[in-house]
């Protein structure tokens, strides 16, 4: 058997990784270095464009959820996150270069994958026996107009924003300190705190901060979990300090003061030589970015590492074009993984990019399609959110919104309700675990 892989990003890499474990050739395509996207800055394959994190891994919540199912997978990259995570209080962040340097070794471990430096302008299909598109949001334009002209893909655009890096030793440690959220964790992230008067002063300057503007062909939508900054504060004076800047929870260990907002760092390497702002996506333009995060106490001399930016997204009316296991209505043996297929964050797409992988380790065992797991599981839940939607399409991370319903004779205290969804989902994807053993090569 020969696979084609399209796009070295996180769906890719996973996907690769976990059909070679089969023994079939594989040829994994990925433009970079030959062409870069305007939001990615190496060449390696699983770069971490946006952000160190993959969210919570504290259960029960959903994106805890998910990695616990990705870990009974045997995820590949999922594994690699862990060897190479930072301190992050609850959250899995990882050191960005250490992550994509070790996934590209085991991808250069296997010797029936062969990486090519390629820009692909259609799905290569001739010669292969399934080809697996996971070119990301960021997916070149002879490839997005091969799939809105040749596919019938409706394309769609919103904007993601990247937040600042700060050098860590740039920021005022009279001021900031090191705390977590209601003491969860070891004291892990940076926290530069404001009092009213200062907050006051920093909101009057984010909300008439000069923004890069839209280009005319660029819809200007913005994915509402990873809004930038200064649009989060149009929405009203105190809306930042019930978001990105909420203080609750966080006391500072010196004085046992809480305070009026807060803008946490988060540990961007193993060294903590650099801090991710956390949150603070902007669009705003580099001089404005200097000017108005140097009002934030400690920051007053910050050295940015990283400006923050944004770039625009795309991905394909899903439920409309994919069958529920991601291979193309119109033809099944090309398959569509990660953000261009509508999921939203690093995890799912690790996700996204595992499924597609048992679904191709399916058919090349005896032909046969794939169930996708219940519903009740997180990677359940949010297949059916991509593939089976029934409102108009938007890309969501995971959420307990997309899990089935609890069921009618079930009673629950609403301070129950998550560790019922994580018991059940835990119960549930053992199930598919035992299915999985019947219907592919084992993982």
């Amino acid at each position: 058997m020969r696979i084609a892989i399209v796009g070295a990003g996180l769906a890719g890499s996973e996907a690769a990784l976990v059909i070679a474990r089969s023994g079939a050739s594989i040829d994994l395509f990925e433009m970079r270095p030959s062409v870069f996207t305007p939001a990615h800055k190496t060449d390696k394959p699983a770069e971490l464009v946006c952000s160190n994190s993959l969210k919570s891994d504290e259960l029960p919540c959903a994106h805890a959820i998910l990695k616990y199912e990705l870990t009974r997978l045997k995820s590949p990259l999922l594994s690699i996150a862990y060897k190479t995570r930072v301190a992050a209080a609850s959250a899995l962040a990882v050191d960005r270069e250490l992550f994509s340097d070790a996934v590209a070794s085991e991808i250069k471990s296997f010797p029936n994958i062969a990486y090519k430096i390629c820009e692909c302008d259609k799905p290569p299909l001739d010669g292969y026996d399934f080809t697996i598109v996971a070119t990301g949001p960021l997916t070149s334009e002879p490839m997005a107009q091969y799939l809105v002209s040749n596919l019938g893909a409706q394309r769609f655009n919103f904007y993601d924003a990247i937040a600042p890096i700060i050098s860590a030793d740039s920021v005022d440690m009279s001021v900031a300190f090191f705390a977590d959220r209601w003491n969860k964790g070891g004291g892990d992230y940076l926290n530069c705190p404001f009092e009213k008067e200062q907050y006051a002063k920093f909101y009057d300057a984010l909300i008439s901060a000069d923004c890069v503007k839209a280009r005319d062909f660029e819809d200007v939508r913005f994915f509402e979990a990873c809004l930038p900054i200064e649009v989060a504060a149009q929405r009203g004076r105190d809306s930042l300090r019930f978001s990105m800047m909420k203080p609750v929870g966080i006391v500072n260990p010196e004085n046992d003061r809480q305070y009026f907002a807060v803008c946490q760092l988060r540990k961007e390497n193993a060294g903590a030589s650099a801090f991710n702002m956390v949150g603070f996506q902007t669009r705003m333009t580099i001089s404005q970015q200097k000017e108005v995060f140097g009002l934030i106490p400690g920051l007053e001399n910050a050295e940015f590492l990283r400006f923050g930016s944004i770039h625009r997204n795309s991905y394909i009316d899903s439920p409309n074009i994919l069958s529920a296991d991601l291979s193309l209505k119109s033809s099944p043996r090309l398959f569509i993984a990660g953000q261009l297929c509508g999921n939203e964050g690093y995890t799912e797409s690790i996700a996204t990019g595992h499924f597609v992988a048992l679904a191709v380790l399916s058919k090349m065992k005896d032909g046969a399609t794939i169930d996708i797991p219940s519903g009740k599981t997180a990677l359940g839940a949010l297949l059916k959110h991509v593939t089976r939607s029934t409102q108009k399409f938007v890309p969501s991370n995971i959420n307990f919104s997309l899990f089935d319903e609890v069921e009618p004779d079930v009673k629950l205290k609403r301070e129950n309700r998550k560790k019922y969804f994580r018991k059940r989902a835990q119960d549930e994807f053992e199930r598919y675990l035992q299915y999985l053993r019947d219907k592919t090569t084992p993982p």
